[in-house]
């Protein structure tokens, strides 16, 4: 059949596509045993990256190897309406043309946002059908369409029923410039540098005695309720019950005793500001303090603070600072380091606040989902992530699940402006139930994105409906993540299933890596150092770009992604592209019958095929998708292209036609269905091409290991052929023999069979054999074993001047050895070098180690 004379992906990836999606083939079929996978919902903030490249990719690897097996598989799809993160793209999009979310009013901006959502969600699907993904577009889901958006309502309002959700003054994180509160795991900390400023609190009623307080927040003094000292400290023992006069508020605070307070810090007293630290706030608690808010929403401190008011955060410092110094309460200021929480998502520095909020009970709905992970009902793969999980599992806080966002579910609460009676109900009430005013209004807050997300195993398969698609397909098999949302959305999966579905929502939760640039660094805007998976798609070709991230994607080690790896794989589609191109030319009068009266080349690519289906399967099982993409690298380009094919090419035109013809397409055949899951599109393409082919490579069987293919003495035999020519080569590189010049052999000990004699001639240029008793003289080692010796006769070359260049090309050699050893021994190089620097010059070494032994065997030989 015609093939082309070049890879060109863009001619056959959309052809393909349409093809399995008009076929129906990613629609699961109802028979077998299931394999289920939920995708993780890509945020409808913009374009898809390389994170979610990696994760649809080993998705689908996994979605496509287990349906060859005949698995009934369905990998849902969908997006998430990422509340925060969208309201704020749109918000910044609305800045642009000079407009507010609060110009525009809720229900006008809630308008802009759905456009904006439906926008970005055509777009998702068509990033995620680039890449190949073979997900069933007909059970697209989205967390705010209707069924989702029931399933949520339903969720809050047994929670609250059975009293796991409440609302409550706490302590809260507060995102200034998001206007909304934050859960503890969406504050990301980072050391900073910072200043500890020393400030002098007079004792009250008295001219010259003080205390010295440490903080790093000068600013928050002005709603400070108290001091505190720890109780075993005894340099403050007698302060205890007495008053200090706050300065610049002059407000009398009581000096109290709490074992919060660490003695080593600063000078062993504290300020308390219950409403601006959750540790003061617990104080606060136990000592019925005062509680005193001196920020507004906009961090901008408010009537409470005094003469302050209106001064933002950082400009009240600043003076507050001032006044103590000019006031002669500042003593000192030195530098420090601390830890600061930011925004997760506008890396704003979040301001802690006490504010009434709704939160979930946590720890009773833990413990199923410890239990499940403990007992190994659900598996961690790598498994040290379940330490990760269960330690924030056994010290989890409740979770704060208002946002003050537009965008979002909204809370299914309502509130009687007649009676002040508290409705939570998941269809909006018409009437109050307690005084029958129709005078209601809904909560003004949303949900957290999450609260959402944590129902999607269940939700996206029509929960709480009793679907056919819940009783068939739920529980799920896998989730594929990422790391960096174990708590934010594994945790609180797990937990939902447990609550709502009495059952695990999936048995293993693989964790892949994070890509980061060549250097190791993290991938990001502000660096620039980003790659577009799209684009790269667009490039280079889809295949090589999904090869590229599973044979990177080794278990817990982050990928360093260089661009170039893109074009190394895009020549491995090549490779396979011209090698089917040249077996397609050379079928002519193929017969399809069994393999029988087969040659020593034969049988070994038989064999190491079979090998290569056991690894490459024993490693999706194991979800260690680097080695099964290696092996098949392995096998294609060094043991089928360069070495089996070599070995065919005259048999093609021998007696041996039809025998190696039929060898070359079960070769192929089998190959295109492993490289499947991993290069969708271009083993299909040459799929289709082989006159065995059928209805489409999706839905053809895994091959099994056929186990009477495999050889050990036929691998052992072709090994050492292998062996024999690449010492016949080596010497010819080092001797500046031509290759294609034809040498004469002598071998001592065991004769090679006719069959090695015969491919040890083809693949080397050898002309002659001879069997010989003794090592012959004027000859270079090609080959050493404890049965034969082959030597490579070297009569007619100028043995003197040969020596003298391999003498010379030796000391070169020990010199850039000796340069590298020094290299690796310097402490510097090893600790400040990146990764990559020390494997390559390590690599380096044992190649100039590896030349040097052939450079002195073939001196030794011809001195």
């Amino acid at each position: 059949m015609d093939l082309g004379t070049r890879y060109a992906p863009e001619a056959i990836e959309r052809k393909w596509y349409e093809f399995w999606v008009n076929k129906g083939y990613f629609t699961p079929s109802g028979v077998g045993e299931t394999f289920v996978i939920v995708i993780p919902p890509p945020n409808i903030t913009g374009r898809i990256h390389m994170g979610h490249a990696l994760n649809i990719t080993l998705q689908d690897i996994l979605v496509r190897y287990k349906r060859m097996k005949g698995y009934d598989t369905l990998w849902v799809p969908g997006e998430d309406h990422a509340g925060i993160a969208t309201q704020n793209a749109v918000e910044k999009y609305l800045a642009s043309q000079g407009k507010t979310r609060e110009q525009l009013g809720r229900q006008e901006f809630l308008e802009v946002v759905w456009e904006w959502a439906r926008k970005y969600r055509k777009e998702i699907r068509q990033q995620i059908e680039t890449l190949g993904a073979s997900v069933d577009w007909t059970r697209e889901r989205f967390t705010l369409d209707e069924g989702l958006s029931r399933a949520v309502r339903k969720v809050f309002v047994e929670l609250y029923k059975k009293g796991l959700i409440y609302k409550g003054k706490y302590m809260v994180n507060w995102c200034p410039r998001c206007k909304t509160v934050l859960a503890d795991d969406e504050v990301e900390h980072d050391e900073v540098q910072g200043k500890l400023y020393y400030v002098k609190y007079p004792l009250l009623d008295s001219q010259d005695e003080y205390v010295v307080v440490a903080t790093t927040r000068p600013e928050t003094m002005l709603g400070d309720t108290a001091v505190a000292v720890n109780p075993k400290d005894e340099r403050y023992t007698h302060l205890i019950g007495k008053k200090v006069v706050l300065p610049l508020m002059n407000r009398a605070l009581e000096i109290v005793a709490d074992e919060y307070v660490d003695p080593e810090f600063g000078t062993g007293i504290v300020k308390i500001t219950p409403a601006h630290d959750p540790n003061d706030f617990e104080v606060a608690k136990r000592h019925n303090l005062p509680l005193i808010d001196i920020f507004d929403d906009d961090a901008v401190v408010n009537d409470n603070g005094g003469k302050y008011k209106g001064l933002n955060r950082y400009r009240a410092r600043e003076a507050v600072v001032a006044d103590l110094e000019s006031g002669g309460y500042l003593l000192k200021i030195e530098s420090i380091s601390h830890s600061i929480g930011h925004c997760y998502r506008c890396e704003t520095v979040v301001e802690p606040r006490l504010m009434d909020q709704w939160f979930v009970r946590m720890k009773p709905l833990a413990e199923k989902a410890i239990e499940a992970v403990e007992t190994g009902q659900i598996k961690f793969v790598p498994e040290r992530w379940k330490k990760v999980y269960l330690h924030w599992m056994y010290n989890v806080r409740d979770w704060c699940i208002s946002r003050q966002l537009w965008w979002g579910h909204r809370i299914p609460v309502w509130y009687c402006e007649n009676c002040g009676q508290i409705i939570v109900e998941e269809e909006e009430p018409k009437i109050c139930s307690k005084c029958g005013s129709n005078l209601l209004h809904q909560d003004e807050d949303v949900l957290d994105t999450w609260f959402s997300s944590a129902l999607w195993p269940f939700s996206t398969l029509g929960w709480p409906e009793e679907t056919d698609d819940l009783k068939r397909y739920y529980p799920t098999t896998v989730l594929v993540t990422g790391f960096d949302i174990i708590f934010f959305w594994v945790a609180r999966m797990i937990m939902m299933g447990y609550e709502f579905m009495h059952e695990k929502p999936f048995s293993y939760v693989y964790i892949h890596q994070l890509i980061r640039d060549k250097f190791g660094r993290k991938m990001s805007k502000s660096l620039g150092n980003g790659i577009d998976p799209i684009d790269m798609s667009e490039k280079y070709g889809t295949d090589p770009v999904r090869f590229t991230l599973a044979i990177l994607a080794a278990q817990g080690v982050d990928i360093k992604l260089d661009e170039k790896y893109f074009d190394t794989y895009r020549k491995f589609a090549n490779k396979i592209w011209n090698a089917t191109r040249f077996v397609l030319m050379n079928l002519e009068g193929f017969e399809p019958y069994a393999l029988e009266d087969l040659d020593v080349a034969d049988k070994w690519i038989l064999s190491r095929l079979q090998k290569t289906v056991q690894t490459v399967t024993n490693a999706l099982e194991n979800f260690e998708f680097n080695i099964a993409a290696r092996a098949l690298y392995d096998f294609f380009w060094d043991e089928f292209c360069d070495w089996y094919i070599e070995c065919a090419k005259p048999r093609l035109s021998s007696n041996d036609r039809k025998t190696v013809q039929n060898v070359l397409v079960n070769v192929l055949n089998i190959s295109f269905r492993l490289l499947h899951p991993f290069m969708p599109f271009l083993s299909e393409e040459l799929w289709q091409k082989l006159p065995i082919a059928k209805e489409s490579i999706v839905i053809a069987s895994w091959p099994d290991v056929e186990r009477q293919f495999i050889n050990e003495e036929a691998e052992r035999s072709f090994v050492k052929i292998q062996q024999i020519v690449k010492g016949i080569r080596n010497i010819k590189a080092e001797l500046n023999i031509p290759i294609k010049r034809t040498v004469e052999l002598f071998t001592v000990g065991k004769e090679l069979s006719s069959e090695e004699e015969l491919y040890v001639k083809h693949l080397a240029f050898v002309d002659k054999i001879v069997h010989s008793n003794a090592k012959p003289s004027r000859c270079a080692t090609a080959y050493v074993s404890n049965e034969l010796h082959v030597y490579v006769n070297v009569e007619g070359l100028n043995v003197e001047e040969e020596i003298k260049r391999l003498q010379k090309n030796i000391s070169k050699l020990e010199q850039d050895k000796e340069w590298l050893q020094r290299k690796l021994s310097d402490e510097n190089f090893l600790t400040r070098a990146p990764e990559d620097a020390v494997n390559e010059t390590k690599e380096k070494l044992v190649q100039i180690e590896e030349r040097l032994a052939i450079l002195r065997q073939i001196l030794g030989d011809l001195s």
